[in-house]
């Protein structure tokens, strides 16, 4: 709303304050409201599970919260932004109540509503913008029937929350990755020339930085569900924003094979009784964990240098000049 107390020219000082405010009002609020947070009772077959229990649980619900309080703040009010708030805040409580249950939901509760949140995104999306899909590798843009980018948009969302969930699993390691992806979704978004939505992205990746400081090895609190499937709804959906959603696959694609393997590995035990990766423990980072020996520290830093090449990579392939 402060956005319309400025000129057009005063746009950039406008973001660069939210995301200063983002930052500075997570920090404090970690510090104020940490003891507040539930706490963790530890996940059965995780690797160094006890080393995270009793740890509080749950700061998504902090840093959420800001985002889209800043969000409906630092950017031109709409209803649509104001769609996407709150579907943000239902994926957040949706998780933060998981967090706070003594007894954790069944995955058919979470995945129902998951689905509900991913199909609300889809939908919302293309009443606001169309169904225009572009193509950067061939430079061309197709326009989808309404109902196929619903459909496909539904997935790319229920699919984001579900990896980026499953990743969250060392401490720093969730967090680090996502302000990379989120900064190579920024960088799409001003090459493409999709700016409207960059001030949310920026605004977000500062949060998140700031309880990164709370959950850097060794951690002192976890965003818990909370945090982690409220980020998988937001890379759908800024990978949505740039108009060209296909770039959500180079930008989140640490994500993709360190969660999303293990969802392919049980779901094709489970209805087709197929077995893969049968001496891979998954998600990836608890293979090279306890099967490599790599340390924490190790791992989140191996895991984003390889993130932070392939994002790079993409970014110079796609938008400079050969």
């Amino acid at each position: 709303m402060l956005y319309y107390l400025f000129t057009q020219d005063h746009a950039s000082l406008i973001t660069f304050i939210g995301v200063v405010i983002s930052f500075i009002l997570t920090f404090i609020l970690i510090m104020t409201l940490k003891s507040k947070l539930p706490t963790d009772i530890g996940r059965a077959f995780a690797v160094n599970a006890l080393a995270a229990k009793g740890k509080p649980r749950g700061a998504g619900i902090i840093f959420v919260c800001v985002v889209c309080l800043l969000m409906l703040i630092f950017m031109p009010f709409s209803i649509e932004n104001l769609i996407y708030a709150a579907l943000l805040l239902l994926a957040m409580l949706s998780g933060f109540l998981d967090d706070a249950s003594r007894a954790p939901w069944g995955e058919l509760k979470k995945g129902l509503i998951d689905l509900l949140i991913s199909f609300l995104i889809a939908f919302t999306f293309v009443m606001y913008n169309g169904s225009d899909l572009s193509l950067l590798i061939i430079n061309q843009t197709v326009t989808l029937p309404a109902w196929l980018y619903i459909l496909a948009g539904t997935v790319l969302v229920w699919g984001s929350v579900n990896v980026t969930n499953c990743t969250d699993g060392v401490d720093g390691l969730s967090s680090t990755l996502s302000i990379i992806s989120l900064s190579g979704f920024a960088f799409t978004m001003v090459f493409l020339g999709k700016s409207e939505f960059l001030p949310a992205v920026l605004i977000f990746a500062a949060a998140i930085a700031a309880y990164l400081l709370f959950n850097a090895s060794p951690s002192i609190l976890l965003m818990g569900d909370a945090g982690s499937r409220s980020i998988g709804v937001f890379f759908a959906l800024c990978a949505m924003k740039t108009g060209a959603p296909l770039i959500y696959i180079p930008l989140c694609l640490v994500f993709i094979i360190d969660g999303g393997l293990g969802l392919l590995k049980v779901a094709l035990l489970r209805f087709l009784k197929i077995k893969i990766l049968t001496n891979t423990r998954t998600p990836i980072h608890d293979h090279m964990r306890k099967n490599k020996l790599w340390s924490d520290t190790h791992t989140v830093i191996r895991f984003a240098v390889i993130h932070l090449l392939i994002v790079f990579i993409t970014l110079y392939l796609l938008f400079c000049p050969m």
